[in-house]
């Protein structure tokens, strides 16, 4: 198994993904063969169909498993249209930011199905995940 590294130049779109924030990797993909010394071929998913499955090594990272990443579908309740909902479970923190003559609550919030590093700071009024 392993990763495909898409372009990360700017203003050129490939696998669908385009922009700063877009993921520098895509996959897990399995390896079918080895052909050549540095070329490999891929299964790559119907919505890569387009793309040649034939990749320089230099193009591919090697995917190693790891458990601690993994969530299972069933504990995030994901819908149909591949989606779900954050909902807050705990405040761990607060602090207030004074800014000229207006106070700003912040909480820390602690959401289902993330551990405690994962709580982010949020505005009182906003309370999102």
């Amino acid at each position: 198994m392993v990763f495909l590294k898409v372009s990360s130049w700017k203003k050129f779109l490939r696998f669908g993904q385009k922009g700063k924030l877009s993921p520098r990797f895509i996959g897990p993909y399995e390896v079918a063969k080895q052909i050549g010394l540095v070329a490999y071929r891929l299964l790559l998913p119907l919505e890569l169909e387009r793309t040649h499955y034939i990749f320089h090594v230099s193009m591919l990272w090697k995917y190693i498993y790891d458990p601690f990443y993994v969530v299972p579908v069933k504990e995030i309740e994901v819908r149909s249209n591949h989606s779900y909902e954050e909902e807050p479970v705990a405040t761990l923190d607060r602090k207030v930011n004074v800014l000229c003559n207006k106070t700003v609550l912040f909480v820390t919030v602690l959401c289902r199905n993330h551990k405690i590093e994962e709580a982010t700071w949020e505005s009182k009024d906003v309370m999102k995940c």
